[in-house]
């Protein structure tokens, strides 16, 4: 037992010597509880509905009150626009659009055959599902609440139609997601862990006595593992496509545009994980951390961020991956262009700049 004890205790000193994996194997369990005890909320509420009202009566106003106050739905930020109600939808503004032919008043005194038109996003299965039913349902609370005792409902209805996934194939919203996630992960991991090998073998000092740069070295490093994830990207792109069937509406260059532009995120976070550890394995344990959990999480691909609690969702501004799933949703189920997508796309630039300026003179200091 002695002998036990002794190899026992000398476990022990190397655990304290190495605070970094330490902190990391206690950190993760915890961050790992906050973020899916939080995170996940599986209630569909808090619907972006808008509404374009051609009646413009007392009685479609309630009806608009009724939606926004049934716990359901809420008003957009913007308003859609007449000529191209789609708009509001491919930009993620809004989840559904409700549209009001005039003579809703008239139908509903009268009791009298009216039609409601609802566009829906069916990018999200499970938004669009729950957006048909609850608004058939603040539709026939309205109705039922008019009528004198002893009537039927009147023939007024909500017409409903699904938007760029009709089938409301779930494959369809998550693969695109996943395709975000992976690249994210590779990316970061692939830089954190060969320049953390560089340091674990001591070739770096040999680079170091090169008649090389520090930026040269980045960039060096860098390249090849641009055309690596950009390979990665082409491969899981044809792959959703081909076996899922995912449908790739929009432009495939707007798209390897951005991908390029969130990889290069993605390896300058690798970069910056690089120089907080010194083991390829806690590289690893790092990469993942920082990486897989947020993405997942924090960036939309599974829950929706605005059911989140507020410091979630401030937080979610600077996971990468939030805005590169909205960008190859839009631009593989919507079609969507830059005129729609501008705004991710400015997120998504600034965030890469400034992940790509703190690792590069994160790395410089180090080495120096």
């Amino acid at each position: 037992m002695d002998k036990v004890g002794y190899i026992a205790r000398k476990e022990v000193r190397h655990i304290l010597r190495d605070p970094r994996s330490l902190m990391i194997a206690i950190l993760i369990p915890i961050l790992m509880t906050l973020l899916y005890g939080y995170a996940i909320n599986l209630d569909t509420k808090n619907i972006k509905l808008a509404v374009l009202d051609f009646d413009r009566t007392v009685d479609s106003r309630e009806l608009v009150a009724k939606f926004y106050n049934s716990g359901y739905f809420l008003e957009p930020e913007t308003t859609p626009i007449l000529s191209d109600p789609e708009r509001i939808l491919k930009s993620g503004q809004a989840h559904a659009v409700l549209i009001m032919p005039s003579g809703f008043a008239k139908a509903v005194t009268n009791f009298s055959q009216y039609e409601l038109g609802m566009l829906i996003d069916g990018a999200d299965a499970n938004v669009a599902a729950a957006t048909a039913s609850y608004s058939r349902i603040v539709m026939g609370r309205f109705i039922e609440d008019r009528l004198p005792s002893g009537f039927e409902l009147p023939g007024v209805r909500i017409s409903q139609q699904v938007l760029y996934n009709s089938d409301l194939e779930s494959s369809h919203f998550f693969v695109p997601g996943l395709i975000a996630v992976i690249l994210m992960m590779i990316s970061a991991l692939l830089t954190s862990v060969t320049i953390a090998r560089e340091k674990e073998t001591g070739t770096m000092e040999q680079l170091l006595t090169s008649p090389v740069s520090p930026r040269q070295i980045i960039i060096g490093k860098v390249i090849p593992y641009i055309a690596l994830a950009l390979l990665d990207a082409v491969l899981i792109l044809v792959f959703a496509v081909l076996h899922f069937g995912v449908p790739f509406a929009g432009s495939v260059t707007l798209l390897l545009f951005f991908g390029l532009i969130y990889i290069v995120a993605a390896l300058s976070l690798g970069i910056l994980i690089s120089t907080l550890v010194a083991t390829q394995q806690v590289a690893m344990m790092m990469a993942q951390l920082v990486t897989v959990l947020p993405s997942v999480m924090l960036s939309g691909y599974i829950f929706e961020i605005k059911n989140m609690p507020a410091v979630l969702r401030y937080v979610s501004h600077i996971v990468p991956a939030r805005y590169f799933i909205r960008i190859i949703r839009g631009i593989m189920l919507k079609g969507s262009d830059m005129s729609v997508l501008w705004g991710e796309a400015a997120f998504l630039v600034v965030l890469t700049v400034v992940l790509l300026a703190i690792a590069s003179k994160r790395f410089q200091l180090k080495i120096g």
